[in-house]
């Protein structure tokens, strides 16, 4: 990574699905600027290596259940950086999707966000603090294949305006923006495509999607992440930041 050094030394951060894909590189970025990172995920064997690797604390954290957010937001007596990364990418259409499948997308994607962006307001509104929640260009271009995780981000989008509104008007100095990647090639593609029959034809009709004519590296998305975590963006809220190699035009 390269760049100034330090552009959030001495903040907190708790980052979710931080143990892989853009969690993990999010981490990495945060911990070469200066920052205190908890390392949130439900994999506790990568979360706890990473941690160690990076000299960081882990917290083991399914994102869906409430108990567990108030849990491990009580071993934090303050953050500064929230970053709600953790999801999951459910494949099928309307037609395809069964109900389980598709409350099960919003249960992680739309249940967890809610939930942090709730519960950590204690820690940051006596200081002001950055509420950063990971939407995609599928929560704004809608795709036939991605019926729950269409719906799923598109909620993120305008849960995280209403939330910047409400932090706003209560004068708490915390702002809320979504991040909106397009396909970006982390392991949860790789997941993804397993679910198809023909992984490779899928994957290329990603890119076909992108007018960049490529999918994104993690690094692209973690340096909006860095921005949006600094005070350099400390007039931002509400927010939609899409870096999608130009997929939503």
């Amino acid at each position: 990574m390269t760049g100034q050094q330090g552009r959030i030394a001495g903040k907190r951060a708790f980052v979710t699905g931080g143990a892989s894909g853009l969690g993990l590189d999010i981490v990495r970025r945060f911990v070469a600027e200066g920052a205190e990172v908890v390392i949130a995920d439900i994999d506790a064997a990568a979360g706890e290596a990473l941690a160690a690797d990076l000299g960081q604390r882990f917290i083991r954290l399914d994102v869906s259940r409430e108990e567990e957010w108030i849990a491990a937001f009580d071993t934090c007596d303050r953050l500064d950086i929230l970053v709600n990364n953790a999801g999951i990418t459910t494949h099928g259409s309307i037609e395809a999707l069964t109900l389980e499948a598709f409350r099960y997308e919003f249960s992680i994607d739309v249940d967890g966000v809610f939930l942090g962006c709730k519960h950590v307001i204690p820690m940051m509104k006596d200081h002001g603090g950055s509420v950063i929640n990971m939407s995609s260009m599928c929560g704004v271009r809608a795709q036939a294949d991605l019926a729950a995780y269409n719906a799923a981000k598109a909620a993120v989008t305008h849960l995280t305006k209403s939330v910047a509104l409400h932090y706003a008007r209560q004068g708490y100095g915390i702002r809320c923006n979504s991040v909106h990647p397009g396909a970006i090639h982390t392991p949860i593609l790789d997941k993804v495509m397993a679910q198809v029959e023909d992984g490779q034809a899928l994957y290329e009709s990603w890119v076909a999607t992108h007018p960049i004519g490529r999918l994104g590296k993690p690094e692209e998305i973690s340096a909006i992440i860095l921005y949006l975590a600094s005070d350099e963006s400390a007039f931002a809220t509400g927010a939609e930041f899409r870096i999608d190699g130009g997929s939503s035009l």
